[in-house]
């Protein structure tokens, strides 16, 4: 797996990435995009196995969004997690990560990664509808500290 990181000095491939990872997270809407951001796509091979897009950040409350896509599980490596937190914790300096993920029963394996890694989570009826509800998923940098996953030197 080759990591990739993409923003302002990339614009084309950062918008690539985040065009991506729209299409992934709303086949049924073509047209729907996520806001401008820092994008990491993770690759195997020369096809995109997954993707993270950083957006919405609100630097007086220290919050950025987290907005992810995969077409493999694999994506999701301890390489992957670690640069994703890496970015919002420590080059950002957010106090706080937040991502939405549908309460569906395919993103069960999602919802375990964010768990172990510390995540505080709120269910919140119907966030992708009517018949679908959402979590909310937060973690603070006190949590990401805190954690088993936090590597106090970054290699």
């Amino acid at each position: 797996m080759n990591i990739v990181w993409a923003g302002s000095k990339e614009p084309m491939l950062c918008r690539a990435l985040i065009q991506w990872t729209s299409r992934m997270i709303w086949p049924e809407h073509p047209n729907k995009e996520l806001p401008d951001g820092i994008a990491m796509g993770v690759f195997e091979d020369d096809t995109i196995a997954g993707c993270v897009v950083f957006h919405n950040w609100e630097p007086d409350a220290g919050v950025i969004e987290m907005s992810a896509a995969a077409q493999s599980r694999r994506w999701l490596t301890r390489k992957a997690l670690d640069e994703m937190f890496e970015y919002a914790f420590r080059t950002v300096g957010v106090q706080m990560a937040v991502t939405r993920v549908s309460a569906r029963e395919g993103q069960k394996h999602l919802h375990r990664i964010f768990r172990a890694y510390g995540f505080d989570e709120i269910r919140i009826p119907r966030l992708y509808g009517r018949e679908e509800d959402g979590i909310l998923f937060m973690l603070t940098d006190d949590k990401w500290k805190r954690s088993k996953f936090y590597r106090s030197e970054v290699a």
